[in-house]
C-alpha cells in the first residue's frame, strides 16, 4: 500500500499549487485575467503530471521494499517562480526521497525512469483524448474545454518528461543514464520529439494529421 505522512501531503499540495502558478505565468506573462482563465486548465495538466510523476517514483520504490517520501525543496520553488517570468519553468519543487542502506544502479534507474515514463504516458493519453474530442467537432463548450485542457496537458507532461530526463545534477536522467544508456536514449528521444512537435507545428495540425485531414 502507498502510505503518506501528513507533511508529505502538505508538501505535495504546496508544490502542486506553486508549480501550477508557475506554468500559468510562463504561458500568460503578467496578464492576470488570462492567468486566472488558464490556471484551472493548467492545474489539471500539472496536477496529473506532477502528482503522478512523484507517485511513480514512490510506487516503484515501495515495490522494492523501500520507504519513499516526497519532500519539498523551497529554493527550487522560488527558482521555478522566478524563471516563469522569463517564459519557461525550471520545475524542481522537490523530490521523492527513497530511504535505503544500499541500492543498485539498476533499481535506482528503474525508480528514476518511472516518473518521466508516467509523464510520457499521460501526454499520449491527453493527445488521444484531444483527437477524439476534435473528431466530434466541438459539439459543446464542454468538449472545447476538454480539448484545451488536453492540449495543455500534452504540452506540460511532454516537457516535464524531457526536463526530468536531462542527465544533470540530481535529475532522473543522470540516474537512468548510469543504469542503462539505451533506455535513457529511447525515453529522452520520445519525450524530446513529443516536446518539439508543437514547436514545429500547432497542436491542432498534429491532431488533424493523425485524423488524416
Amino acid at each position: 500500500m502507498l502510505k503518506f505522512t501528513s507533511s508529505e501531503i502538505r508538501d505535495l499540495f504546496i508544490a502542486f499549487v506553486v508549480i501550477s502558478l508557475c506554468f500559468g505565468i510562463a504561458n500568460t506573462g503578467r496578464d492576470m485575467a488570462a492567468l486566472m482563465a488558464i490556471l484551472p486548465m493548467i492545474m489539471v495538466g500539472v496536477g496529473l503530471g506532477f502528482i503522478l510523476h512523484e507517485l511513480g517514483h514512490k510506487f516503484v520504490s515501495m515495490k522494492y521494499g523501500y520507504w519513499a517520501e516526497f519532500k519539498l525543496w523551497p529554493q527550487g520553488l522560488i527558482f521555478a517562480l522566478i524563471t516563469s517570468f522569463f517564459g519557461f519553468v525550471f520545475a524542481a519543487p522537490g523530490a521523492v526521497y527513497t530511504y535505503a542502506n544500499y541500492m543498485t544502479d539498476e533499481i535506482n534507474g528503474k525508480i528514476s525512469v518511472a516518473g518521466p515514463v508516467v509523464n510520457i504516458v499521460l501526454a499520449a493519453l491527453f493527445f488521444i483524448v484531444a483527437t477524439l474530442v476534435y473528431r466530434s467537432a466541438f459539439t459543446s463548450q464542454t468538449s472545447l474545454l476538454i480539448y484545451q485542457i488536453c492540449a495543455l496537458g500534452y504540452s506540460i507532461n511532454s516537457f516535464l518528461a524531457v526536463f526530468n530526463l536531462l542527465p544533470i545534477g540530481n535529475l532522473d536522467g543522470s540516474k537512468v543514464l548510469r543504469w542503462n544508456v539505451g533506455i535513457w536514449i529511447v525515453t529522452i528521444a520520445i519525450a524530446g520529439i513529443m516536446t518539439a512537435l508543437p514547436m514545429t507545428m500547432s497542436f491542432e495540425i498534429m491532431v488533424r494529421t493523425v485524423l488524416g485531414f
